[in-house]
């Protein structure tokens, strides 16, 4: 569009002004009259001397007018002229005073990490989506009546204390763990503009409001934020932000380690609703066999299993049929006889020596306690600890604090820790952004080494984009965000418009030193001429990026975070830039033309040149062999005896 659609609209719309005759004549000028007809051509083109004296006497260019009484361009404008007479003062004063401009863009570059560390890193923004949810893990034992019983208590204390809830749905049977002693409440909120507090101010009323119950502490309650995204990529357990799992061997060792490491996150205001998936306090019938015995009696031990897997729990064995209806059998002892622990001691198995043995000769019955479920990782027991920033605070920072913590167990060795859930998904984002901004600036040194035929111009270019980086945090620390996969999408797009800016003024400079002018000069005159239109296309991306800002509604957080970063990052960063470029571009070609970079540059020049020579005379050798042309005698060159040209 912008190499054929713009420039056809312009040839239609843009019409030149035609200039008023002579006052002394009253016809228009002859054919030979050759200074009648060049003073009536429109005045676009300056030549170098007018360049350069409007480049060194500011006041001539403000107060330069048309002849003839013609209205003032806009170059000379009001609004304009302040911006041209202190954008040039200012850019005459880098010039001279260069190695300050290098040391403020140093220590801009250097501020890189700490406004990150400040900043802070999300997975994703903190989007209202109008829901949350309330997790409760009741202890081992609690029947389902029980649970569903304290969830409805819950459900009405957040109808009535909570502002802006539409409606609730409590759910027994689901949620941590999905026993009968767990439960969620599904809480939804009025849409975004019915309703004054955020989704996150009514999560944290949602916790004072729990906390002021004083519910007793076996009792595991967590509010949590829903999430879509996260609901698809697996986010930890009752949809908690921050994850880490301790794998090992011995389950009671696992049940130590994270139970120490649960007590410590607490403790922590960096955390709320820190938990745990293991939980010992399931009860359990164990059965010990006296194996001894057992082959004594001609017993076998998977006789002993199959006696009380049918007895107790019951085998279908056949099926009945009766009016088309189909009937399960199930061979299963008597409720009464499999209600107690000593009543599985009147089982009996099969024995091939004595017919039937009572169970009570071969087993010895304990009661203990368990983990209702076992997860395992590569083949390794592992439980999962998972909570959720404080408010304020980055995932990152929880991340780190975690793993710190962990360290700090001093476990044994066979036992390992690593982050799951979408703390696992934020580390990989984390290390392919850093990938993708690195072959970005591989990718744009090779097109701009290309399209310039040059070494020295692409880095020119590219020192702009670290400087870029600090104002993108400082303003999204200002807007009180923190940086998510899209916010750092909204980074690569801040990199293409401050090289595009950088790529104006450079390419500007080099054609006013190919027509012959000096190069302070030309670096003067280029940036002034580029002002306008790097102003321009600034005036216009911030304008179009206020929308998503100002934005609200579903999705409005994510929008806003690339639009703050963008238009803050741009704005901010505009200035530094504008006078970095010409001083970066001046010091670059004053090492070009010293003793050592035309040392290196020799030298360089020899080796690519004996290199490709090289490879070229292998390659035609090579392709000589291959299709045995005939040799020819080698023709003269007829520029041998010519001069060069250098």
């Amino acid at each position: 569009v912008s190499f054929t659609l713009t420039p056809m609209l312009a040839a239609r719309w843009i019409k030149s002004k035609e200039e008023p005759l002579p006052a002394n004549t009253g016809s228009e000028p002859s054919e030979g009259d050759a200074p009648a007809l060049l003073a009536n051509e429109s005045r676009v083109v300056v030549s170098e001397r007018d360049a350069e004296q409007n480049v060194h006497d500011d006041e001539s260019y403000a107060d330069e007018s048309v002849d003839g009484g013609h209205d003032s361009d806009s170059k000379q404008g009001r609004f304009y002229r302040p911006i041209d007479r202190t954008y040039m003062w200012m850019l005459r004063w880098s010039m001279a005073h260069r190695w300050v401009v290098v040391i403020v863009c140093a220590v801009v570059i250097v501020s890189i990490w700490p406004l990150f560390k400040w900043v802070g890193y999300n997975f994703l923004p903190d989007e209202d989506e109008s829901a949350f949810q309330i997790s409760l893990r009741a202890p081992e034992g609690t029947s389902l009546a029980a649970t569903q019983s304290i969830l409805d208590r819950i459900s009405r204390d957040v109808r009535e204390q909570i502002p802006g809830v539409q409606n609730t749905l409590a759910l027994a049977g689901f949620g941590r763990g999905g026993g009968p002693n767990s439960g969620t409440v599904n809480v939804s909120l009025k849409p975004v503009k019915e309703r004054s507090a955020s989704q996150s101010d009514l999560i944290n009323r949602t916790r004072q409001m729990i906390q002021k119950r004083k519910y007793p502490k076996e009792y595991q309650i967590g509010v949590s934020g829903t999430s879509s995204i996260g609901a698809s990529i697996g986010t930890g357990r009752g949809g908690s932000q921050v994850g880490l799992f301790i794998s090992g061997p011995d389950i009671q060792k696992l049940d130590e380690y994270s139970k120490k490491l649960v007590d410590q996150l607490k403790q922590d205001n960096k955390f709320r609703d820190a938990d745990r998936s293991l939980q010992l306090g399931s009860p359990e019938v164990r059965v010990l066999i006296d194996r001894q015995r057992a082959g004594d009696l001609g017993v076998k031990a998977g006789d002993v299993a199959q006696a009380l897997n049918t007895l107790a729990a019951g085998q279908r064995v056949t099926t009945f049929s009766e009016n088309s209806e189909q009937y399960d059998v199930t061979v299963q002892a008597e409720e009464e006889f499999r209600r107690t622990r000593e009543g599985l001691n009147n089982f009996t198995v099969a024995s091939s020596t004595a017919g039937t043995v009572s169970l009570d000769k071969l087993v010895e019955i304990q009661e203990g306690k368990s983990p209702a479920s076992i997860d395992r990782l590569n083949r390794q027991r592992q439980v999962t600890i998972s909570a959720a920033p404080a408010p304020g605070a980055s995932e990152a920072d929880a991340i780190a604090a975690m793993q710190s913590y962990a360290s700090g167990l001093n476990m044994e060795a066979g036992y390992r820790t690593g982050v799951t859930g979408q703390s696992k998904e934020l580390q990989r984002a984390n290390q392919s952004f850093m990938l993708a901004f690195l072959l970005s600036f591989v990718f744009m040194y090779l097109i701009l080494a290309a399209q310039f035929e040059s070494f020295i111009h692409p880095v020119t270019i590219l020192l702009t984009l670290p400087l870029s980086i600090p104002f993108a945090l400082l303003s999204t620390l200002i807007a009180g965000q923190r940086l998510n996969i899209f916010s750092a999408l909204g980074i690569l797009l801040l990199f293409g418009i401050v090289k595009k800016n950088a790529i104006l003024q450079i390419d500007h400079t080099n054609e006013l030193r190919a027509h012959g002018m000096d190069r302070y000069d030309a670096i003067l005159q280029a940036n002034r001429d580029r002002l306008r239109p790097i102003l321009m296309t600034t005036i216009a991306l911030v304008a179009g990026m206020i929308p998503l800002i100002l934005g609200s509604g579903a999705g409005a957080a994510t929008n806003r975070s690339i639009g703050v970063l963008v238009v803050g990052g741009q704005s901010l960063c505009l200035l530094l830039t504008l006078l970095a470029v010409p001083v970066f571009y001046s010091l670059f070609e004053d090492a070009k033309e010293s003793r050592v970079w035309g040392r290196i540059g020799a030298r360089f020049s020899n080796f690519t040149g004996g290199a490709g020579r090289r490879f070229s005379e292998a390659y035609a050798s090579l392709f000589a062999r291959k299709s045995k042309a005939p040799k020819r005698k080698p023709a003269k060159d007829r520029y041998v005896d010519q001069a060069s040209g250098d």
